[in-house]
């Protein structure tokens, strides 16, 4: 079976987890601090905060910016529910905008029309824009919309780390980044996340809430403030240190298969059967996603691939189309990108694993498929 996602772990993560486990200091600690600075300085940002997994990292964001009942904050149509849920979470209302057929990310003029036309009893707060699969399109863009109307700009970064539009690192351009450590990332710890930033403010209430809002001191632990227990571990944070230095060259390696499965369907596109998505510059490609014609069920093209020993998904969810952010100013407003991307995208398999004997059996066996 040629799998959809394989996570990587080098040996020397493994002999340094089991340092780690035999020496007891499991928790956050020395391993934790050196990955934080370690990240920093990889996306050139001034703050990085791990933690226990990207939900964690967005919900962190929202508090820090006093996020909560009475606020609302934009989130796109097409992502992973964690999104909109988390801003739930808080008591505010995630406001769903239709995104880009060609990026799969938060369309910029519905944006703007959104924020232009929002009358709603909720304050508007924040733009929440996912980078969806790594494709860093329309970031900076987002923060000149998010200057313009006076709003709090948070990446949902959790598929991109490593992505950058142009000279700028994804998840350093809002007030603050977010991102995922789940084994669907190119980077991954098993579970984990990070926050990062660049305002000292809003980093030291994140972290301030990230432990149970507990400060240590010389005389014992002072609690400052209500707060959550989010630390990642010192076992996790050794995984993440081992493979931070091999990123750049995983997603170039994902960036070249790619390549080969963009000249290898093009015919199929060309035909109507399918559509590619669109690999821009820094583009960082966690996932590999088609959209079918709607001539086909997904689900049995699924089973297909899978009969021919090849694994594939859905991309992510439609926020719309889960109906569980009923709000007025979502149920008045018409959805076409988002739905027809969780209805008929197809996730193909992508990781550095892959080779290109894997590709082109992949990519015959979906003709095959859709030719039939």
């Amino acid at each position: 079976m040629i799998k959809l996602s394989q996570p990587t772990i080098p040996e020397a993560a493994i002999e340094r987890v089991s340092e780690i486990l035999r020496s007891g200091q499991l928790v956050h600690g020395e391993e934790c601090e050196s990955f934080e600075q370690e990240l920093a300085s990889f996306l050139g940002v001034k703050h990085a905060l791990v933690v226990s997994n990207g939900t964690a990292a967005l919900h962190l964001a929202l508090l820090a910016l006093d996020i909560g009942v009475g606020d609302a904050v934009i989130v796109p149509d097409f992502t992973f529910a964690a999104t909109a849920n988390i801003v739930e979470m808080t008591g505010a209302k995630a406001i769903i905008v239709d995104v880009d057929i060609e990026t799969y990310n938060m369309d910029s003029e519905l944006l703007e029309s959104c924020i232009q036309s929002w009358s709603g009893p909720e304050k508007l707060k924040a733009i929440m824009p996912v980078l969806e699969f790594g494709n860093p399109h329309g970031l900076k863009k987002y923060r000149e919309i998010a200057n313009k109307y006076n709003l709090a700009l948070i990446e949902d970064a959790a598929c991109a780390l490593g992505a950058k539009e142009q000279d700028v690192m994804v998840g350093t351009v809002g007030d603050m980044g977010c991102f995922s450590f789940h084994p669907r990332k190119t980077l991954t710890t098993g579970e984990g996340g990070a926050l990062v930033t660049n305002n000292d403010q809003l980093y030291e209430k994140a972290k301030l809430l990230r432990s149970h809002g507990m400060m240590r001191g010389e005389f014992g632990i002072e609690f400052r403030c209500i707060g959550l227990n989010y630390r990642l571990t010192n076992f996790q944070a050794a995984i993440g240190r081992a493979i931070l230095p091999k990123l750049n060259g995983w997603i170039e390696r994902r960036r070249e298969l790619a390549t080969i499965y963009e000249d290898a369907l093009a015919p199929l596109e060309q035909q109507g059967l399918i559509r590619l998505p669109k690999i821009v510059e820094g583009h960082s490609v966690q996932t590999y996603m088609i959209v079918l014609s709607d001539q086909f069920n997904r689900t049995e093209v699924m089973k297909a691939l899978k009969e021919g020993g090849i694994e594939s998904s859905l991309g992510a969810q439609s926020m719309s189309e889960l109906k569980l952010f009923n709000h007025d100013s979502n149920t008045k407003s018409n959805y076409i990108i988002g739905p027809k991307l969780y209805i008929y995208g197809l996730a193909l398999p992508l990781h550095e694993h892959l080779n290109i004997d894997d590709v082109n059996k992949i990519t015959e066996t979906l003709e095959q498929i859709l030719l039939k």
